[in-house]
């Protein structure tokens, strides 16, 4: 039987050989991730009334993202269940104020080829991009997972987005996502597995598949897959996962078979994609950069897991080496894990940054979540590297923002409105 990777990774899960899209079954959890704002401050209680305690602390990550900085009591209060529940439930992979969730947990060497793992975030398929089966799930389902180490779930079909050919110069695995949400809609994932293939997407450096696997939430899909590779083999070994534990990983096992069947297979030239920027008040508002090009902004957000990784912020560097933030447009960015911003710093990156007329945030979900001091006040117009622009997600509900890439909104930044970042790369060189 003709198996797609989404098969092959809920059959192993469901201990069996084989499973076809439609049937319901049961499978062990390899691994559960929660951050503060879903997590213990949710499950603790439900606990407790069932006198219950965690299958395997080993198999459990929490971290602390969504609330921090901790500026007011509620605040405090929510971070603090989670310190003082790490402790009594015996979690040792607590990583507190490290970075964004969806960041951290790759970069610590947790994802690997072949897992079934679940996230107490919508956001939580970005592990699909190491060729884990990995989805959201709510504070019930997570309760569930707690106590039992198992999930149930309907065998997904796999939809195929097969990108062919390079991505130009200014362009990246975001504006694929715009694109891909602007042309299909928010439920064109038909809540599936989407696997993206194709010479582009081997291409990308893992950070950028990340970006592909994490927006396939915006895109409707459960999960968002890329096959495994040298690419994936390398991140993980510079993450601390040892040779010997990567030999049995078995990469070869973890792709889809060629004549597997899928619902759907969709083909684009990725040379051919231009830089996307998405209106409010929703990803699928996309269209290309040139077509704001009358909108001035008041705020260039470079953050969240979508925007501020260290691939994102060499992006914005390379834009702003040598400009500065055009007057009346604040510049802010918070880097998505610390990591990344320490190493952003190490390299010189986050200088450029600076030098440009950055303000330097906290490491956390901070304005993307719409919380802390960087809410956005009313009748803000904003370009964001964040995953969504609903109507007052970010801030005031007459705020008004718009999502592109880490190009984008740099360039944006130094122009004062919306624009193409093409137009300040072509005097660069090639990246």
């Amino acid at each position: 039987m003709a198996l797609t990777l989404a098969q092959k990774l809920v059959a192993r899960a469901a201990g069996r050989d084989a499973v076809a899209p439609g049937e319901i079954v049961t499978c062990r959890v390899d691994l559960a991730m929660m951050h503060d704002s879903g997590g213990p401050r949710r499950v603790k209680p439900m606990l407790e009334q069932l006198g219950a305690k965690v299958w395997d602390p080993a198999k459990v990550v929490v971290v602390t993202d969504h609330y921090l900085p901790a500026t007011d009591a509620d605040s405090r209060r929510i971070v603090e269940i989670a310190r003082d529940w790490v402790k009594a439930a015996g979690v040792e992979r607590f990583y507190d104020g490290e970075g964004i969730c969806h960041v951290v947990l790759p970069e610590r060497g947790h994802l690997r080829p072949g897992m079934f793992a679940v996230g107490g975030d919508s956001h939580s398929p970005t592990g699909g991009a190491f060729g884990a089966y990995m989805f959201g799930i709510g504070a019930t389902e997570m309760l569930g997972v707690l106590v039992t180490g198992e999930i149930w779930l309907k065998v997904p079909h796999t939809i195929v987005i097969e990108l062919e050919g390079a991505l130009g110069d200014g362009l990246s695995a975001k504006d694929v996502m715009l694109f891909l949400i602007g042309r299909f809609g928010m439920d064109g994932g038909e809540y599936q597995a989407v696997e993206f293939r194709g010479a582009a997407v081997r291409g990308m450096p893992m950070q950028e598949r990340m970006t592909l696997a994490n927006m396939t939430a915006e895109l409707g899909g459960q999960a968002g897959l890329v096959a495994p590779d040298a690419t994936t083999r390398d991140y993980l070994g510079a993450a601390g996962v040892g040779e010997a534990e990567l030999d049995v990983v078995q990469f070869e096992r973890w792709q889809s078979d060629p004549e597997a069947p899928v619902l759907a297979h969709h083909r684009f030239d990725a040379g051919a994609l231009a830089p996307q920027v998405a209106a409010p008040d929703s990803p699928a508002n996309a269209a290309a950069a040139a077509d704001h090009g009358d909108v001035r902004i008041d705020i260039a957000y470079i953050g969240a897991c979508t925007g501020a990784k260290l691939a994102d912020l060499r992006m914005a560097a390379r834009v702003l080496e040598g400009r500065r933030a055009a007057s009346g447009v604040r510049l802010m960015v918070a880097p998505a894990s610390l990591r990344d911003q320490e190493l952003a710093r190490r390299e010189g990156t986050l200088g450029v940054l600076l030098d440009a007329g950055a303000e330097l945030l906290p490491i956390a979900c901070g304005a993307c979540a719409g919380y802390g001091a960087n809410r956005l006040a009313e009748n803000t117009v904003a370009i964001s590297t964040t995953a969504r622009n609903f109507k007052g997600r970010m801030g005031a509900p007459s705020s008004r923002v718009y999502l592109a890439s880490p190009y984008t909104v740099a360039a944006s930044a130094a122009a004062g409105r919306i624009c193409d970042p093409r137009e300040f790369l072509a005097s660069r060189g090639p990246r």
